[in-house]
């Protein structure tokens, strides 16, 4: 039986998803657009409600010129910043990349030693904001950091390495993000039977030429997919470039940032908003283009065999490799752990004493920043809920693809460069939603959204449409038969999505640096401000409140996920 699609509130609620993100999301983009080429802040929404700025806004246009797009190639701060983002999310991905292949060939293909303890302390540095992963390779790296003592100490000069520098922003990138290309990488050299290597050993090969034209082939998909993967996360990493970048280095999201924060140049900002997202959208289509409906395995007359390889020199080789790999941001954290009990460190390699005054008054002072992030988090989680349970129905009930699409864009547009965006549309009436918590918000759930709808989609494709369609015979409306039969189907889903938009939330900084007015400061602004005030103490501790918090829930998301499954 079909559903017949009439004007209903199914309808109507449909409707109301389309003008949110057309008001939310389409708007802000194009109105930044714009102002890339006026240099001067228009309001579209003010336009269609009020003659005069109407008028004025037509003004503009007539002044409307291609000088800001001029710029990103004359002007030597534009270019700089473009030519330094790329130049930074290409040694990432290049390095990353040769980082992650033998550990995850060693996950995925070994019986190295460790296994299970180094998958796990691989997801630490999914769990750290990269604001604070950068705070922490500042008190190893700095000019007084613990690393920096020991290298002194052993009779060499100055910081081992500048963590004030393009090397120390690849160097916490690559340590931070290099999960995000791990998984798909193990994946990638699951794909081929062990026994095509067994094969060409026995016919001689040595084990290096057998990974590099048996293995490594198989996976060159895969590894290329993550290398577009982790361009796109580098180039669009606004915490790390804001704490390490000196003023000589322009980066693209700094650049931008101080253009809208600084020095209130909506021409400047708009464009490099304009070029954030034109790249990060390119190579996020490239990665796209490299796994959509794309199956790559092996075809032969016989089932895998999942015989993992038992060289034991090459297993411990791997396993202390990545040993080494995962050590790095587990120092990087237990760093910060260790300042946030410090009484004082910076002459010696340990601190001088240890307290637990950082908490107390973190616990007395910055109590309504936990608060805060905590309510701003439920509120983004509530949005999230309710407009992910109905587009999920939309796009895999009424195949919307205009719908998938449309929350597919978040993902393509950088933090910074959205809030941006929001700032420069909702800056003027009818709608002067800038310094509010409310648009705070909507930005949360628009940047967190697709995460949430990946969990409710593939729970919604698992629950059959006769249930609904026995509803509706019944004599429900299809609003009432999605609200009260699919809505409570889709709970396990809808629950392990939203630990997820939580965690994110609680973590996202671009935004929250952007958008967050005084009263709503959450931990993640007022961490950042706190560095850069110098009260590293209460930095480091609110870090430590921060990433137990994010850990609990990110366990809580887990578990939710192993029941779910």
């Amino acid at each position: 039986m079909k559903i017949k699609r009439e004007f209903n509130g199914l309808t109507v609620v449909k409707v109301l998803i389309y003008i949110f993100f057309g008001l939310f999301l389409i708007l802000p983009l194009i109105s930044v657009f714009l102002v890339s080429f006026t240099g001067q802040p228009i309001s579209l929404l003010g336009s269609v409600t009020d003659l005069a700025i109407f008028s004025s806004t037509m003004e503009k246009f007539k002044a409307a010129s291609f000088d800001n797009y001029k710029k990103i190639f004359t002007a030597k701060s534009y270019f700089s910043a473009l030519k330094n983002s790329l130049l930074l999310s290409f040694l990432v991905t290049i390095i990353v990349t040769l980082v992650c292949i033998p550990l995850a060939y060693g996950i995925a293909r070994t019986k190295m030693p460790f296994k299970k303890t180094i998958s796990a302390l691989c997801m630490v540095p999914l769990i750290v904001p990269t604001f604070i992963s950068a705070y922490a390779f500042i008190i190893m790296l700095g000019r007084s950091g613990w690393v920096t003592q020991i290298y002194n100490a052993l009779g060499g000069e100055g910081m081992f390495i500048n963590p004030y520098s393009m090397s120390g922003i690849v160097l916490v990138q690559v340590f931070f993000f290099f999960p995000y290309a791990l998984w798909p990488l193990v994946a990638a050299f699951k794909v081929s039977d062990l026994s095509l290597e067994e094969a060409s050993q026995n016919l001689g090969a040595k084990n290096f030429f057998t990974f590099v034209f048996i293995t490594f082939p198989l996976a060159l998909p895969g590894i290329i997919s993550s290398a577009l993967l982790i361009f796109t996360v580098s180039f669009s990493d606004f915490g790390t470039p804001i704490i390490l970048a000196p003023k000589e280095t322009n980066l693209l999201v700094v650049e931008a940032y101080r253009e809208m924060s600084g020095f209130f140049n909506w021409g400047g900002a708009a464009i490099l908003t304009v070029v954030m997202v034109l790249v990060a959208g390119f190579f996020f289509w490239l990665q796209h283009l490299f796994t959509k409906g794309r199956n790559y395995g092996t075809v032969s007359g016989k089932p895998k065999q999942q015989k993992l390889s038992e060289n034991r020199p090459l297993n411990w080789t791997l396993s202390i490799y990545s040993l080494f790999v995962v050590l790095i941001p587990l120092l990087a954290m237990m760093s910060i752990a260790i300042q946030s009990f410090a009484t004082t460190w910076g002459k010696d390699p340990l601190p001088n004493g240890y307290t637990l005054q950082h908490y107390k008054t973190i616990f007395s002072t910055s109590i309504g920043n936990i608060q805060n992030s905590i309510i701003l988090a439920l509120g983004a989680l509530v949005l999230s809920v309710i407009i992910s349970t109905f587009v999920s129905y939309f796009v895999v009930r009424q195949k919307s693809s205009a719908m998938d699409f449309i929350v597919s864009i978040p993902l393509v547009v950088p933090g910074i460069a959205f809030g941006i965006a929001l700032i420069q549309t909702f800056n003027t009436a009818p709608l002067q939603l800038t310094g509010t918590a409310i648009l705070l918000i909507i930005a949360y759930t628009i940047r967190r959204l697709p995460y949430m709808i990946r969990s409710t989609m593939g729970t919604m494709r698992a629950i059959k449409q006769d249930i609904e369609e026995a509803a509706i015979n019944l004599g429900a409306t299809q609003l009432t038969a999605a609200m009260t039969i699919i809505g409570p189907l889709m709970l396990p889903g809808i629950a392990a999505g939203s630990v997820l938009v939580f965690v994110t939330v609680i973590k996202e900084a671009s935004v929250s640096i952007l958008l967050a007015p005084a009263e709503w400061a959450p931990m993640s602004l007022a961490i950042f401000q706190n560095i850069l005030r110098g009260e590293y103490y209460t930095a480091a501790a609110m870090s430590v409140v921060l990433v137990v918090l994010v850990l609990l829930l990110q366990a809580l998301a887990n578990r939710l996920g192993q029941k779910q499954m």
